[in-house]
């Protein structure tokens, strides 16, 4: 009499269990802690420092300036530098959550051990966007409370109850998951690190400067981007300016913000197609 050799079926992974085990890869990838610590730190201080300068400026403006500064105290709370170093941070992440598995080759392990690709990219999306998410509003949070306490020093500051304030925290804090799912998108499809970061570099950072708005297809191109999107969000003295996106949806707020569903529905997508069709 001979034992059956024929080996049960493993049970279907629970999508709790592939949510606890993409946020336990992620947080286990050595870069990824110093690349928010560092970057987190650089973007507070790179807009506090713009608030400080323009403390210390403030006796010297001209009567036009100081009248509407509160405009500039906007401004301040989340600085077009600091944006680039969130999109670059943000998306560099985003890649390296899937370019390392393919680098070290766990994406092996990780397919066999679950077969249902499509359940386990959309775990790795979810935790990507949650821990970004969470990210951007630490950032832009914290930016906002310290360059506004700089400022009232001059009695400038503003609180979040002001026009516009709470629309450049949140578009701010939303750059960074929206970044950080184009750049897992991208990791999806090119798999290498070094071509994958450049991409992400273009994309998200060079091509927003190189597409001119000159005329209405380009500035299509251009306001469809997240980087200008974001822009045109927190500029809120741009509010009642159209935003050329379609006919349908003219203004700066709502162009802005369908820019930025758009651009992480579609990056989510992408990623999960991609790691279902194409092999390890």
């Amino acid at each position: 009499m001979t034992a059956s050799t024929t080996a049960l079926p493993l049970p279907a992974a629970r999508f709790t269990d592939l949510l606890a085990a993409e946020w336990i890869k992620l947080r286990s990838l050595r870069s990824i802690h110093w690349a928010l610590g560092a970057g987190a730190l650089g973007i507070i201080a790179f807009n506090t420092n713009a608030a400080r300068a323009d403390y210390v400026n403030f006796p010297h403006y001209g009567r036009v300036v100081r009248t509407h500064f509160l405009s500039w105290a906007l401004r301040d709370a989340f600085t077009q530098g600091a944006a680039m170093m969130l999109v670059l941070a943000a998306s560099s992440i985003g890649a390296i959550s899937i370019v390392g598995e393919y680098t070290t080759g766990l994406v092996r392990t990780t397919f066999a051990a679950v077969p249902d690709r499509r359940a386990l990219m959309t775990a790795k999306v979810v935790v990507v966007a949650a821990v970004m998410t969470v990210y951007g509003a630490f950032t832009a949070g914290a930016s906002f409370v310290l360059t506004q306490a700089v400022l009232d020093g001059r009695g400038q500051g503003v609180s979040i109850g002001h026009p516009g304030a709470l629309r450049v925290v949140v578009a701010s804090a939303l750059l960074a998951p929206v970044c950080a799912l184009a750049g897992l998108g991208l990791g999806a499809l090119i798999r290498h690190s070094a071509t994958t970061t450049v991409f992400n570099v273009f994309v998200l950072l060079f091509l927003p400067t190189f597409v001119t708005d000159r005329y209405h297809w380009t500035a299509c191109v251009r306001n469809a981007l997240p980087f200008n999107a974001w822009y045109r969000l927190v500029d809120v003295e741009y509010g009642h300016q159209p935003f050329t996106l379609t006919p349908r949806y003219q203004t700066t707020v709502t162009g802005g913000w369908i820019v930025f569903g758009a651009w992480a529905l579609a990056a989510a997508v992408v990623a999960v197609v991609a790691v279902d069709r194409r092999d390890v």
